[in-house]
């Protein structure tokens, strides 16, 4: 829907705004962790995954020495890190997968329940919303002033869906092309500004009221300030009316 705010975009938005927050090394560094210990090794040139968590950090100023040490974690050397996923609701019916990489699986388990819980929303089981995403890679390309244009060469790089934002292009390819259709897309000259393996909702759930709005966008923020969790998706939708009126 042209115009209207999905989460991802509404994310992008506000981290931003919160760059400054001493936290994101956190969650960067356990992002890097993870992806060595999904088994892809600790050569950032093997490992792709590990690639993008570099960059990320890389790109929030995170030292070096960071980065280092989050390796080693991720190898198995110091801290007994895993993934977890939790599935559930949030006002309005919106559809929530929270990402998570604890040492203690109990404890934030018993977060994310609590959250959403005082959220307005609930926990439910594995599967219960997670049918409606589907893994993809994702881009985020500078818009440039001949937009037909670029969107062509962008297809012709291997994009299967592309949707304009207020602050670029989001590219959507295949899960497992996303670094060939990256490298294609800066071949043809274009301005990568940052690249991921994220989960896409099928179905969107649109929020017809600013209240309603409100309540999800606050939950899906609680998720986001946890120290465990490293990415929220969600199938919401705002238009620009009610997107105004939550805003202001």
């Amino acid at each position: 829907m042209s115009g209207h705010s999905h989460y991802a975009t509404i994310k992008r938005q506000k981290e931003v705004k919160d760059s400054a927050k001493g936290k994101i090394f956190s969650k960067l560094g356990k992002a890097i962790s993870i992806a060595v210990k999904a088994g892809g090794g600790t050569d950032p040139e093997a490992n792709y995954k590990l690639r993008m968590a570099i960059d990320a950090a890389r790109s929030a100023n995170m030292p070096k020495v960071n980065i280092d040490r989050a390796i080693t974690k991720g190898s198995g050397e110091v801290d007994n890190i895993e993934e977890v996923a939790y599935e559930g609701f949030g006002p309005g019916g919106i559809a929530i997968i929270v990402q998570a990489a604890t040492d203690n699986r109990n404890r934030t388990g018993q977060e994310i329940k609590n959250i959403f819980e005082k959220g307005g929303g609930n926990l439910a089981g594995p599967g219960s919303v997670s049918f409606n995403f589907e893994p993809k890679g994702f881009l985020l390309v500078q818009k440039e002033n001949n937009l037909e244009e670029q969107m062509f060469k962008l297809i012709d790089c291997g994009a299967e869906d592309i949707e304009e934002t207020g602050d670029g292009l989001e590219i959507f390819t295949n899960y497992n092309d996303l670094a060939k259709v990256k490298k294609e897309v800066e071949i043809a000259g274009l301005t990568v500004r940052s690249s991921s393996l994220v989960q896409k909702p099928k179905n969107l759930m649109q929020i017809q009221d600013g209240y309603t709005a409100s309540k999800a966008l606050a939950l899906l923020e609680k998720f986001e300030d946890l120290d465990d969790v490293q990415e929220v998706y969600s199938n919401i939708d705002i238009s620009p009316d009610i997107m105004t009126q939550v805003s202001s």
